[in-house]
């Protein structure tokens, strides 16, 4: 009986840990946070396909902001269309924390 309380807390502490491995690796980069999050939007392939670049239009105009924030912001240049409103979900806002990447949406303004 104790060995397979033992074979449980082993299971369920190897289950912790690889879920916080893949934490870390879905958030170790802009580009993986950024596909994190549109995947998790609800929009997959747009997350898996599209390439992302630099928005140097948001990065020039709000670099003090920015700067405060310790963020960045990147372009999808083939983003999802918003079911909603059929907006693009183009820009991003990535914000570093430490190590860790975090995405959110950033709109157009």
């Amino acid at each position: 009986m104790n060995f397979i309380k033992k074979l449980n807390v082993k299971k369920e502490v190897i289950f912790f840990i690889v879920i916080a491995i893949i934490f870390l690796l879905l958030h170790s980069t802009p580009s993986t946070a950024i596909r994190t999050k549109v995947f998790f939007m609800g929009y997959p392939n747009a997350a898996v396909t599209s390439p992302i670049i630099d928005d140097e239009y948001h990065n020039e105009v709000d670099n003090d902001k920015f700067a405060e924030l310790n963020a960045k912001a990147y372009t999808l240049t083939k983003p999802p269309i918003e079911k909603a409103t059929q907006g693009e979900l183009r820009n991003y806002l990535v914000r570093k924390f430490g190590f860790l990447h975090f995405a959110e949406y950033y709109g157009e303004g």
